[in-house]
């Protein structure tokens, strides 16, 4: 194997700044909303019931309108709209594959893109969102890791994704109307543009929002967040966010995933390991996903599916084994059928859940590690895909 990716040194990301004008409220913490009320007249004693209307009204019904808000005075709402903005990101663009699977193109502050997928199943709809605006990890079997950090997204920008998909199902409930369980959306995966851990502060923020027993109302049991494996932060998603946790593995041996997944070089796998053995004990989740993309004459092997249930032993797990998706200029092939079978026929045999992933939304490149900017995608021809990935005459 002959492909190589640089490592990713840390990356300083300055925050960007904030626009002028009214602040928006989506993406504040419960008391980050209380005291901003507070600095803009609301008195202390009826700041905490205030939030818990306008909450309500925001994430429990999608209302963007203070004039909506009918259980507040009009002349508060008046002073609402005056000082604040109930904003979220544009839609650009859909796409709905033939299989149902949705991909938005949207737009936040300052003219960037990202995208965003639903993937409806028969139990469940499951929305895969973004956390950065290109990704700083260079994967090398990664579309999406062909284009640079632009920046963190805000908190108000990843929450604003999951209702940005609620709008577009028409999935918020009507004031007042009986209690419906059933969820187009019930699932996130933060598997989207970006590597979460590197901007956990707003990940975590927007996941408590979208997990308030008063607003979206997500199980923590129902958002898995996804990582390349940035150790120092896993520990802390356990602590501060308690979702389920899923691993970019993709490979069995330091020298094949530090060519994969080049974070490796900074956080190996027995480092990586290690961590990974405590977080279903203090997140009391049940079990840590792996995800293992399938590359052909790669990490496909007997050998590295006996490696793999030796790595592991000892966490609760399931292996998901990924056709790669393959994109202009891929430096990898996708894994046969027949050997992506045999591969999970070994790791079932040991006891471990080991489902194929279905490539969904293929025809519109919303497929694991396709994503990209519609813009960004568009403006590089072949020949510089190509050569970006080593893969250039």
């Amino acid at each position: 194997m002959t492909q190589t990716a640089p490592i990713t040194q840390d990356v300083l990301t300055i925050p960007r700044k904030l626009p002028e004008g009214p602040k928006n409220l989506v993406g504040l913490t419960r008391d980050q909303m209380r005291e901003v009320l507070i600095a803009h007249g609301t008195p202390e004693k009826q700041a905490k019931m205030r939030v818990g209307q306008i909450w309500q009204w925001i994430y429990g019904w999608g209302v963007r309108d203070f004039n909506e808000m009918t259980n507040l005075s009009k002349a508060f709402r008046a002073e609402l709209a005056e000082s604040f903005v109930i904003e979220i990101p544009e839609v650009v663009s859909k796409q709905v594959s033939e299989d149902g699977t949705r991909k938005y193109l949207v737009r936040i502050a300052g003219g960037h893109e990202v995208e965003v997928v639903y993937i409806p199943e028969d139990s469940r709809g499951t929305l895969c969102i973004s956390s950065q605006v290109g990704c700083t990890l260079t994967c090398s079997f990664c579309h999406t890791g062909t284009q640079k950090l632009v920046r963190n997204l805000t908190a108000g920008e990843i929450i604003g994704q999951v209702m940005m998909a609620r709008d577009d199902l028409n999935e918020w409930p009507e004031p007042g109307a009986p209690k419906d369980e059933t969820r187009l959306l019930s699932n996130i995966v933060l598997m989207g543009m970006g590597e979460p851990l590197y901007n956990f502060e707003n990940v975590r923020d927007a996941m408590k929002i979208a997990m308030d027993p008063e607003g979206i109302q997500l199980s923590r049991r129902r958002i898995t967040l996804s990582t390349s494996g940035v150790v120092p932060e896993i520990a802390r998603t356990a602590q501060e966010i308690g979702c389920q946790l899923a691993i970019s593995f993709h490979a069995t041996t330091d020298d094949v995933r530090d060519r994969l997944v080049p974070i490796n070089k900074k956080w190996n796998l027995e480092v990586l390991l290690e961590a990974l053995r405590s977080y279903p004990k203090v997140s009391n989740s049940e079990r840590i996903t792996f995800e293992y993309v399938m590359l052909k004459g790669v990490n496909d092997s007997d050998a590295d599916a006996h490696r793999l249930i030796r790595l592991i032993d000892g966490i609760p797990a399931k292996i998901n084994l990924i056709p790669f998706n393959e994109w202009p200029g891929a430096p990898y092939e996708r894994s046969s059928n027949n050997r992506i079978r045999a591969f999970a026929d070994i790791i079932y045999k040991a006891g471990y859940a080991s489902p194929i992933r279905t490539p969904r939304g293929e025809d519109i490149m919303a497929a694991c590690g396709q994503l990209k900017s519609a813009t960004e995608r568009a403006r590089k021809s072949r020949r510089e895909i190509e050569a970006e990935t080593g893969q250039g005459g």
